[in-house]
C-alpha cells in the first residue's frame, strides 16, 4: 500500500521499519483475529499519512517464495529462499519520515503487528 505523505511538515529523514517474524507467527490467529490485524495495519498506515510520516509499507510473501541473487565477479548464482538462516524473517516493511530516531522508535512500537514480531528501525543511507 502506498499512501500520499503529507507535505511541508519539515521531515528530513526516513527510516525502514522491518518486520521480523517467525515464520508461523500469525498461523494460530482466527480468520477475524486475522482481519482485525490487517484492518488495524491499514488504519495505523492511513493514520501515519495524515500525521506526514507514512511512505510506504507491504507486506511479503513467505521466505519460500523468494530468489536470492547473488553476484561475485562475473559469477552470478540464483537459489530458492532467503541467502541467511535465521529464526525470524522479513515479513514487511514501513517505510517512514521522522524527524529523528527517537520519533521512527515510538512510530514503530505502535505497528499493530508488532504483537507479534520485532522491527528494527533503520535510518536511510543517501548516497549522492
Amino acid at each position: 500500500m502506498i499512501l500520499p505523505a503529507t507535505a511541508g511538515l519539515g521531515r528530513t529523514m526516513r527510516y525502514l521499519c522491518a518486520v521480523y517474524l517467525k515464520p508461523n507467527a500469525l498461523r494460530g490467529l482466527s480468520a477475524s483475529e486475522l482481519a482485525k490485524l490487517n484492518r488495524d495495519s491499514v488504519g495505523y498506515d492511513r493514520q501515519l499519512a495524515k500525521q506526514g510520516n507514512y511512505i510506504a509499507s507491504s507486506a511479503l510473501q513467505p521466505p519460500g517464495t523468494a530468489k536470492t541473487v547473488r553476484r561475485r565477479g562475473k559469477k552470478i548464482s540464483v537459489k530458492d529462499g532467503p541467502f541467511a538462516e535465521s529464526k525470524e524473517v522479513l515479513g514487511g516493511f514501513i517505510l517512514i519520515e521522522a524527524r529523528d530516531m527517537e520519533e521512527a522508535v515510538s512510530i514503530a512500537k505502535r505497528v499493530p503487528v508488532g504483537r507479534f514480531a520485532s522491527i528494527e528501525v533503520r535510518p536511510e543511507m543517501k548516497i549522492d
